[in-house]
């Protein structure tokens, strides 16, 4: 996912400090559907909608295929510069604070990106998200379907601002659809806070909303976020308006402090699947909607790095120095991986050189490591079979997350390999791994099992295993290019393995929450 705010489905701020309400609310809240109707009153009436398109309007099927093909290569022209972005200031504007435990950001403006994921039938809207107060920045995206039956069906919203907002009526417009379905796909805050805000630019829209909605410490109705659902996500469920185009598997299960709830979609026509955080897949590169002040900010040297790296962080990584004074294309890299890093695991393993963890994750379909510690990995059971319902029914080739890539091209096998830490036998390892971990005979296994993996990595034999696998391949002339897309595939489908080194501190932390009773064990 992914942000410590982004993917902890554990530990997320609930509301804005000025929204909690005062001792004893939750409770009586909870008893009374009375004071829920009176909060949603008050929530509509103090709504001020003071965008200018906002206004419904009937929109004319059909519209001209002039005004189409501008619109499409306005967004090609923006992609093709790194952002489809051209509004003010003014026009990314958006307020939004959020506190306890994690402020997210932006706080004051969020530019809004367009990008053709599907031609003619799926869109993607990014916007930065950040985690307050640093410069860990990565993209969330607002994913938007074109339905045959007519309409459009919006995935997880983000910020309405003017540009966003804009940007989606430029997209009905072209399309001759309105925005009929926004679909909030889980609990988690992060998605959560923009579908009241949202649902109000578009108040024809019907809202739908992924089940057992919670949220904490205090846990409000959906009412209090200014969401008005018309309906609510149900697992393989034919009644849903949408049912013959996308279909959907909800998955629910307790953590310990509150249910996991995730929705994923299959849009049959594209064979796309649409997840919110469940799987990722880090680019090499950062999105264009990462400020280049955060990039440059994380390549310097900074108090984490020192107290990570001791005397080590006083010598430069990659030829970049210690405070670099320009962005240069060896300061982006450092400053992006570090940052990736540090969404994905918190703590990584080398903050100050992260290139070996970095390479170990990107452009590969993983599940982010704090679901896979915190989550999926304590709801075996139930992960397996969401999971393999998915990869059974569904023939997607293609997935399209909330966070970093998309489309992300891969199919069931690879869906599956990426969770293949709740599938023997790697369960039964990563169990046993765990339960060693915190012991000194456990770490002691673990720095032999490191040294036997870089021992066997500079094995002349191994290498001269590729020199001759390689002239076999030549020797087999058009078999070479079938050989290696096989080779590939066998890869893609054996699993991902987190770099001990990397994942430990989630592991510690895990260990800390399971006796607090937070998670499972």
């Amino acid at each position: 996912m992914q942000l410590a705010a982004t993917n902890n489905a554990l530990v997320r701020p609930v509301a804005p400090a000025f929204a909690l309400p005062a001792r004893g609310a939750q409770s009586r809240l909870a008893r009374s559907p009375r004071l829920i109707r009176c909060a949603s009153k008050i929530v509509r009436k103090t709504v001020k909608v003071d965008d200018p398109g906002t206004a419904p309007r009937k929109l004319e099927r059909g519209t001209s295929k002039r005004k189409a093909e501008q619109g499409t290569q306005r967004v090609q022209r923006g992609a093709a510069r790194g952002s489809g972005s051209s509004g003010s200031s003014k026009d990314q504007a958006y307020f939004n604070v959020t506190g306890y435990p994690f402020p997210l950001g932006p706080i004051t403006q969020r530019a809004t990106i367009r990008t053709d994921l599907v031609r003619g039938s799926i869109w993607g809207f990014e916007q930065p998200q950040s985690l307050g107060g640093s410069n860990v920045t990565t993209n969330v995206r607002m994913t938007v379907v074109r339905l045959k039956a007519g309409g459009l069906w919006v995935h997880a919203p983000i910020a309405p601002t003017r540009e966003c907002v804009r940007m989606v009526r430029e997209l009905e417009e072209e399309t001759g659809e309105r925005v009929q379905y926004i679909v909030l796909p889980t609990f988690a805050y992060e998605h959560k806070i923009f579908v009241g805000p949202f649902s109000r630019r578009f108040p024809k829209a019907q809202v739908w909303v992924a089940p057992s909605q919670w949220s904490w410490p205090i846990n409000l109705p959906v009412q209090l976020f200014g969401i008005f659902p018309a309906g609510v996500l149900a697992d393989g469920a034919a009644d849903t308006p949408w049912a013959q185009e996308i279909e959907q598997k909800v998955f629910e299960s307790s953590v310990g402090i509150g249910p996991y709830i995730e929705a994923a979609f299959f849009h049959k026509a594209s064979k796309t699947l649409l997840v919110t955080d469940a799987v990722i897949s880090v680019p090499s590169n950062p999105s264009p909607l990462v400020p280049a002040a955060s990039l440059l900010s994380a390549a310097a040297r900074n108090f984490f790095i020192d107290v990570l790296a001791g005397e080590l962080a006083a010598e430069p990584v990659d030829g970049v120095p210690l405070k670099p004074k320009e962005l240069t294309p060896a300061a982006r890299k450092l400053g992006w991986r570090r940052m990736a890093l540090q969404i994905l695991y918190i703590v990584p393993g080398d903050l100050r050189d992260p290139k070996k963890g970095f390479f170990a994750v990107a452009d590969k379909l993983i599940v982010g490591p704090i679901l896979k510690t915190l989550v999926f990995s304590t709801l075996p059971d139930a992960t397996r079979r969401w999971v393999d319902s998915i990869c059974t029914d569904w023939a997607f080739t293609s997935i399209i997350p909330a966070h970093f890539t998309a489309p992300i091209p891969a199919g069931p096998a690879q869906f599956r390999a990426a969770f293949s830490f709740v599938y023997e036998p790697q369960l039964s390892a990563e169990r046993a791994a765990a339960g060693q971990a915190g012991t000194p005979a456990g770490k002691a296994a673990a720095r032999v099992a490191a040294a036997e993996r870089k021992e066997e990595s500079a094995n002349p034999a191994k290498a001269l295993d590729g020199v001759l696998v390689g002239l076999l391949g030549k020797l087999g002339g058009s078999s070479k290019a079938a050989a290696q897309d096989r080779a590939r595939a066998a890869a893609s489908q054996r699993g991902f393995t987190y770099p001990e080194e990397d994942i430990a501190a989630l592991n510690a932390a895990k260990r800390f929450l399971v006796r607090l009773g937070v998670v499972n064990k």
